[in-house]
């Protein structure tokens, strides 16, 4: 089964050997001679390509040359004269020695034949194929292994299946419960991850996916944005020497079709590597909600509404493109230094049509039924370069880091709307005005980061660093309605406006850390400016918009704020051995949630005549004190962690939904939604995970999230206090079968949850997945449903003094995905990987 992986990794030069050796006799080592030969599987003749070969002085009484094969199986290695002896490894192979050869020429070894170790074939398999959990100081880090429930599929279905992370029905990424969650890719901001838009994830195949690192307790080097913590993407690089990659292929039900490559060729000098991928893919949606409308007081009187109930339904169907490649080298300038240079490229292309029918009913009798119809068709880019250098100093981890980032999005977006009549009791009813509406944005953004490490002893390390992350967004909105007279179309001055908007944040750190016995600690200190400048430039003055809006506006405001943000981690190992580990972890952080331009803009969204999005020019930054205590023990098969952690949040946001007074021209009173500064977020939780692992083919995955959160203010002498718990949980089950078939079931719960307004049901729902190699385990065939049931959907009801809303609502629905993916040249890579991961010190540092 493992006859094609690759060898053994490259044998460091200058290992000590503490065993005595006989001398060797003198010779004169001043010369070099080269020695060369090839290594071929014994059973098929086949050659090995990237064997070690390793030669072990006996005068030095230590290794100190060695090489790999190529793809020929065949190896050339100058090394100087001497008494050696030769050892010839390759992974899940029987070592090979040739004992005492006295080198004083050049010389052929001849064919060497390599016998498979079957003892050593289960162990492999092991290693390569879980899923592992390491603690660290600051973070927690799922290698994601063989997910099967993720084959085809994207990002966001890869990150659903993470601990401590949920995907709700619409995409939203949550940590703990907690949706202000930065995102970042391979330890920074990205266009890959959308201008902090997390849609695009669910646009990006899950296979580019190396690691999740979940930071709960993020270390001074992170970004101080994101109150509920940090998940870091770490995207695959191979780094195997030579030519290398995988191609993937999906079909799918709803229409999914994407084809993805990864194509990587490494040397001694330098290693490119890149990603490949189109995926075309309908997602239909749909949503469901029954509102019923109170009287209202108006000016001292009371204000019957024009409809008692309403009723609507919508259907969506979601057509998407998307291609996105990037492509990347990194060239050693020398043992000890290197730079990296990447660029990525995303195109997508949208095309949406949604169709509502609205039911209104008086008395429980229907008056009135409509069809309202919306066209969105949407397309835009994005690029990111990026340029990293690196430079060690030495091997004992004093190096220094510079990064460059440019990323530059656009987006344009058509929208056509356009309501009928299908029954009335109206005589003569006012028709409905068509609306198209123009979308652009831009976003631009500059990312300059240094860091610099400084070990301080055997276990002590030293660090600081200065990021700048520069960003602006230009958003221009242009709502033409219909002249109902003369049926043209004019733009709506009262609506249509450009808004700029930019954020600047700019950043020192330092940080120190140590280590003495069994206890390690980490303290750091973050200094943070941030300067946010917005612009708005519209027809109406800022009398005419507080007028509009409700509150004062100013059509250009500038907030700038300075930010002190102390972290401190600690780890006590109690005790650890080659089948226990234990120990406990404590991390104290501060945080802040910087407002997006989307809830900034004041101008209200057009997705709905009743109800609309509206942004808040006035909201503040919130901040946040976070706690965690957390215990992992790791004996033989069973692995369990588990925490406890509370956070303190000044200046929470909060989504409000009020009656704007207005009503639309069919006399229906107009909800919007906006984003408001309440005074305080309390949440207190625990989370349980356990990986065990009974028998070599039975794996079983679980984690469980309970958490309770309390908030407290007022907004518009409106009491939006609320306390309530919620819980989600998560478990998964990997059973390999005869014929290398794997069968995996994922399943997940999301608990009832109540905020001011809503009150959100349970939410369950059960992933399958088949797998079967083929071709000498160099390709995989899966078949994965997601959502077998049908069961993933919101469901809420929504109470105010205005109106009560009961909805449903499903962002996609069941999907059933075939994938084939063919890998050459990757087997040794997975080893070394999996080898260094779990050969990993605790005592880790980094942020």
């Amino acid at each position: 089964m493992f006859k094609k992986l690759a060898g053994l990794y490259l044998f460091l030069i200058c290992i000590n050997i503490t065993n005595a050796q006989p001398s060797a006799p003198q010779i004169n080592t001043d010369k070099k001679v080269i020695i060369s030969g090839k290594v071929i599987d014994k059973d098929n003749k086949l050659p090995l390509e990237y064997a070690s070969i390793a030669f072990f002085s006996k005068s030095e009484n230590k290794i100190v040359d060695g090489g790999i094969t190529d793809a020929k199986g065949e190896f050339s290695i100058p090394v100087k004269n001497g008494t050696y002896d030769i050892q010839i490894e390759y992974i899940s192979y029987k070592k090979f020695t040739l004992k005492n050869q006295v080198l004083t020429k050049s010389k052929n070894l001849g064919t060497i034949e390599l016998e498979i170790d079957l003892g050593t074939l289960e162990t492999v398999e092991i290693i390569a194929e879980r899923t592992t959990v390491e603690i660290k100081l600051d973070k927690k880090i799922y290698n994601i292994g063989k997910d099967l429930t993720t084959a085809g599929g994207t990002v966001s279905d890869a990150l659903n299946n993470v601990p401590s992370v949920a995907v709700d029905v619409e995409g939203s990424i949550s940590l703990r419960g907690n949706e202000n969650v930065r995102i970042l890719i391979n330890g920074k901001p990205s266009a890959m991850a959308g201008f902090g838009d997390t849609n695009i994830l669910s646009q990006l195949p899950a296979e580019a996916i190396e690691r999740v690192e979940v930071i709960t307790s993020p270390s001074a080097r992170y970004d101080a944005e994101g109150t509920a913590g940090i998940l870091n993407i770490i995207l695959r690089q191979k780094e195997t020497l030579g030519f290398n990659g995988s191609l993937n292929l999906t079909l799918g039900n709803p229409d999914n079709a994407g084809i993805s490559a990864n194509l990587n060729y490494r040397t001694e000098k330098f290693n490119l590597f890149s990603n490949l991928g189109f995926r075309y893919f309908n997602a239909p949606r749909n949503s469901y909600s029954d509102t019923n409308y109170f009287d209202r007081i108006v000016n001292g009187s009371i204000r019957t509404p024009e409809f008692e109930k309403i009723i609507e339904s919508e259907e969506v169907t979601r057509l998407n493109r998307n291609y996105n490649a990037s492509l990347g080298m990194e060239y050693f300038l020398s043992d000890k230094t290197s730079v990296t240079g990447t660029l990525f490229y995303r195109y997508g292309e949208d095309a949406d049509l949604s169709l509502n029918n609205s039911n209104r009913f008086n008395n429980n009798a229907l008056e009135e039924r409509t069809l309202r119809s919306e066209k969105q068709d949407e397309a835009g880019d994005n690029y990111q370069l990026a340029l990293n250098y690196i430079t060690k100093f030495n091997d004992d981890g004093h190096e220094l880091t510079a990064d460059f980032q440019y990323e530059n999005g656009s987006e344009e977006q058509i929208t056509s709307i356009n309501e009928d009549y299908l029954e009335t009791n109206q005589a003569n009813p006012i028709p409905f005005q068509r609306e198209n509406i123009l979308q652009t944005e831009k976003d631009n953004e500059y990312l300059f980061q240094t860091d610099y490490i400084l070990p301080l002893g055997k276990d002590s390390r030293f660090e600081a660093g200065y990021r700048g992350n520069f960003s602006n967004k230009i958003t221009n909105y242009t709502l033409n309605q219909e002249d109902l007279n003369s049926g043209n179309f004019f733009v709506n001055d009262t609506i249509s406006n450009v808004f700029d908007y930019t954020q600047n944040v700019n950043a020192i750190y330092t940080q120190y850390g140590t280590k003495f016995g069994e206890f390690s600690f980490l303290l750091g200190l973050r200094l943070e400016n941030t300067e946010l400048n917005g612009k708005i430039d519209s027809k109406l003055t800022n009398e005419a918009l507080e007028n509009a809006f409700g509150f004062p506006i100013d059509t250009e405001f500038k907030n700038n704020y300075l930010g002190l943000f102390p972290t401190l981690n600690l780890i006590y190992n109690l005790g650890s051995s080659d089948d226990v580990e234990e120990s406990i972890t404590l991390g104290y952080n501060r945080r802040v949630n910087r407002p997006r331009s989307w809830y900034i803009n004041p101008f209200p969204s057009r997705s709905s005549r009743t109800n609309v999005f509206q942004g808040n020019p006035n909201l503040e930054p919130a901040f946040a004190s976070a706690f965690d205590l957390g215990y992992l023990k790791r004996w033989g098969k069973f692995t369990l962690t588990t925490s406890i952690y509370y956070q303190h949040e000044t200046g929470s946001f909060e989504r409000i939904q009020e009656n704007t007074g207005f009503q639309t021209t069919d006399g229906i009173d107009i909800i919007r939604t906006i984003p408001v500064n309440l005074s305080s977020n309390n949440r207190t939780g625990t989370e349980l995970g356990m990986l065990y692992n009974p028998a070599n083919w039975l794996r079983l995955n679980s984690s469980f999230n309970f958490f309770q959160f309390e908030k407290k203010g007022f907004f518009n002498d409106i009491d939006y206090g609320v306390k309530n718990t919620s819980w989600f949980a998560r478990f998964s089950s990997k059973v390999s079968l005869p014929s290398n078939i794997d069968w995996q079931t994922n399943a997940n719960y999301i608990g009832a949850s109540e905020d001011a307004q809503t009150r959100n049901k349970g939410i369950f729902s059960l992933d399958l997945a088949f797998s079967k190699e083929l071709f000498n385990n160099n390709a995989t065939i899966s078949l994965n449903i997601r959502d077998v049931f049908n069961s993933r959907k919101r469901k809420n009801l929504t109470t105010t003094e205005f109106f009560e809303s009961y909805s449903e609502s499903q962002w996609r629905q069941r999907q059933v995905n075939i994938s084939f993916m063919y890998r050459f040249n990757q087997q040794k890579n997975k080893y070394e990987r999996d080898r260094e991961q779990n050969n990993g010190d605790d005592m880790e540092f980094e942020g």
